[in-house]
């Protein structure tokens, strides 16, 4: 929500309703439907299994396996798995962003063979021209301003010509009077110029042109546009809001995780596995779609550059997916080592306990970017295969490599935080859990402390 692009705005409003909408399902509507339908919820089920009890303590499993063998040596899981999410991310370092152009559309299109022919035949630097604005025209002195002030930016080194009221200007000459033609760039006390490029305008050439024509010292108010502009406005914006929006996610994240698991260590690490996470993704996006590799096997135009907002949305989206396996982890994780006391296994009793669920939603949201990916438009391709390998990673490797080897590296540390800090989460922190002797002690039927938990 803090960025102006009506694109972004748009996505977190429907964000927003989505997930608030959903969690209002889960809690209310989900629970009244189990309750009518009883014993029928499996009434259409194709296996026909025996009821069998899930032992609490289970150390056969294949993720608690995993897990106590990663924490047997940690240095060296977390040293590797490091080093390759960073190997994956090092494409990034060259990431760019521009504008989406003709070439974003399918091969063969209507839309993106006319562009094309277009841009082949008649260039698409006089298409794509920057429009200079003066809103404020002297009525008495003004063209005459304005023609000096066409001349100075047909100097400009990457200014092919400027065309204006009073004529044509080609390196600081006057090359072409005013004809009837140029009667398009007046109107009722404002006029205009058209300055084309002898570069491409959506490129840093011509982002590089725009800054030097508003460098150009004017004697009067300019408002410059185009293409090129337009570039250089995005970007300045969105780099601009950028800060805002990742302070408001990391102080947001962090706060509520250690409000739910009462360590300072915990938050900070899922913060920072996030990000190293999301790294290994957008560094694979710049690799495949800015680079151009597999663009056959993909069937997309690599452009050399990404659209500039995909990313953002994709960080955004992604960091909302990969802190929901996080909490799910950690919650049981916190649940076992209040147990017991016992970190290393607490760690691989969690895994064990969640490693079949984070496994398999995240295989299923997967799927779901994955049919983003067979669009005809590039960055729906970007937008689908680049989350759904956020998410991939994040399920696969952080949660199964990542996560148990620095709690193990940090032990007992994950749970600290300074004494004040730790009162004020036990008096106001989240828990998703409730002591099971409590409940009994409440007068509660506490059958559900004494029954195993039953699966058909």
């Amino acid at each position: 929500l803090v960025f102006n692009q009506a694109f972004l705005r748009s996505f977190a409003y429907a964000g927003v309703a989505v997930a608030a909408i959903a969690a209002l399902s889960s809690v209310v509507v989900l629970p009244a439907l189990l309750a009518v339908l009883g014993k029928r919820i499996d009434a259409l089920s194709f296996r026909k299994s025996p009821a069998r009890a899930i032992p609490v303590d289970s150390s056969n499993g294949f993720w608690h396996k995993l897990a106590m063998a990663v924490m047997r040596r940690p240095g060296r899981v977390a040293f590797g798995a490091s080093f390759v999410l960073l190997m994956l991310g090092a494409p990034f370092l060259n990431l760019n962003l521009s504008l989406s152009d003709h070439r974003v559309l399918p091969t063969g299109s209507s839309a993106r063979s006319a562009l094309e022919r277009i841009s082949e035949d008649f260039g698409s630097r006089e298409s794509g021209a920057a429009g200079v604005v003066i809103p404020s025209l002297d009525p008495v002195n003004g063209q005459a301003a304005v023609d000096g002030y066409a001349a100075q930016l047909s100097l400009i080194s990457q200014v092919a010509r400027v065309d204006g009221a009073g004529g044509s200007w080609i390196a600081g000459s006057k090359v072409a009077p005013a004809s009837p033609a140029s009667a398009r760039f007046v109107a009722t006390g404002s006029t205009w110029l058209s300055v084309v490029p002898n570069v491409e305008p959506v490129s840093d050439a011509g982002a590089d042109m725009v800054n030097a024509i508003r460098a150009v010292d004017a004697p009067f108010e300019t408002k410059v546009g185009g293409p090129s502009a337009e570039l250089v406005d995005s970007k300045a914006s969105l780099f601009a809001r950028l800060p805002w929006a990742g302070g408001i996610i990391a102080i947001v994240t962090f706060v509520l995780l250690f409000l739910m698991f009462g360590g300072l260590l915990v938050p900070l690490k899922a913060l920072l596995l996030n990000i190293l996470s999301l790294s290994a993704t957008f560094g694979a996006m710049v690799w495949i779609f800015q680079e151009g590799h597999f663009a056959g096997v993909l069937n997309f135009t690599p452009t050399g550059a990404l659209d500039a907002t995909t990313p953002i949305l994709m960080f955004c989206i992604a960091f909302g997916l990969s802190m929901d396996y996080e909490v799910f982890l950690l919650s049981r994780i916190k649940e076992e080592h209040d147990r017991h006391g016992d970190n290393t296994r607490a760690v691989a009793m969690g895994l064990e306990k969640t490693g079949r669920i984070v496994t398999a939603a995240g295989l299923l949201i997967a799927v779901v970017f994955v049919a983003f990916a067979t669009s005809g438009i590039t960055f729906i391709k970007l937008f689908g295969l680049g989350l759904a390998l956020a998410v991939l990673i994040d399920a696969f490797v952080i949660r199964a490599t990542l996560v148990p080897a620095l709690m193990r590296l940090a032990g007992e540390a994950n749970w600290w935080a300074p004494a004040p800090l730790k009162r004020l989460q036990q008096r106001i922190g989240l828990s998703e859990h409730v002591e099971l002797e409590e409940f009994s002690a409440s007068g509660n039927d506490d059958r559900s402390a004494r029954d195993p938990i039953v699966v058909g």
